[in-house]
């Protein structure tokens, strides 16, 4: 059986979102399927859209789980963007959450690092 996962953000604007996510995926959207939604292809069967809701807009969460986690949020900051929170939890594993101009939360997760 496959499934396919479509986690959605509301926004108040979606040029704005769009032009914020570029940053934070390092992409253009995947496609745009309609006049209010933008999707991003993160992985096989696995998708990010925002949808133009401004009643709605701000307080969803997201976490992408990534084993460059280092790399990706290095990229991201090189393109403009730093967490407004990073942490490690008592296991290790490492969380950095992003905040959309809405306030979305965005959160990439990674394995602890083997290194530390």
């Amino acid at each position: 059986m496959t499934v396919d996962l479509f986690a959605g953000l509301p926004v108040r604007d979606r040029g704005r979102a769009i032009a914020w996510y570029e940053r934070l995926l390092g992409s253009a959207p995947s496609f745009l399927p309609n006049d209010t939604e933008a999707v991003w292809d993160l992985t096989e069967h696995g998708y990010l859209f925002v949808d133009e809701r401004p009643q709605h807009a701000g307080g969803g969460m997201v976490t992408i789980f990534v084993d460059d986690y280092e790399e990706r949020l290095a990229a991201i900051a090189a393109r403009g963007i730093e967490p407004a929170v990073r942490e490690v939890y008592e296991n290790g594993v490492r969380h950095a959450t992003f905040r959309d101009p809405d306030g979305n939360e965005v959160s990439f997760g990674g394995p602890p690092d083997e290194g530390a």
